[in-house]
């Protein structure tokens, strides 16, 4: 049975769903299929990168990660020299970095927006390729829901 819609969408409205949800939906679809098959599908896991002003607000940030579960760990590196534009000119100071590793579709980049100082945050995430099975495992259960 062949179904036709009463009418049809704007062409754009499909593009704008389809580009909104692709991100979502990947990520599922992925980690259905890692479930399913027990194996590892590059992109469900990230590493996530912050620079925080000092090391007292690097530690209120990770710890307020770590009670939301939306990383098993963070490491806080100190002392990481910065050089950046701002304002027009060049601007340098001392940060700490901190880094995580999180299921890639939790709302991590969202809630450091709301926690960090910086006006402009820096906080990016890339996608993982490959990790230890265990550690994933890990990962999984130290951020999963209680």
């Amino acid at each position: 049975i062949l179904c036709l819609p009463l009418s049809d969408p704007p062409p754009f409205m499909l593009c704008l769903s389809s580009f909104l949800s692709y991100p979502v939906l990947r990520t599922l679809s992925l980690q259905l299929h890692s479930a399913i098959t027990g194996s590892y599908i590059s992109g469900t896991y990230s590493i996530v990168f912050v620079n925080c002003p000092n090391e007292q607000i690097a530690r209120d940030i990770a710890r307020a990660i770590l009670d939301k579960k939306l990383a098993a760990s963070v490491n806080i590196l100190p002392k990481a020299s910065s050089l950046y534009f701002w304002n027009g000119e060049i601007e340098e100071a001392t940060e700490i970095l901190l880094i995580l590793i999180i299921v890639t579709h939790r709302a991590l980049l969202s809630f450091q927006r709301l926690v960090h100082p910086f006006e402009i945050p820096e906080v990016f995430s890339l996608p993982m390729d490959q990790g230890d099975a265990r550690y994933l495992k890990w990962l999984e259960e130290g951020t999963g829901e209680d």
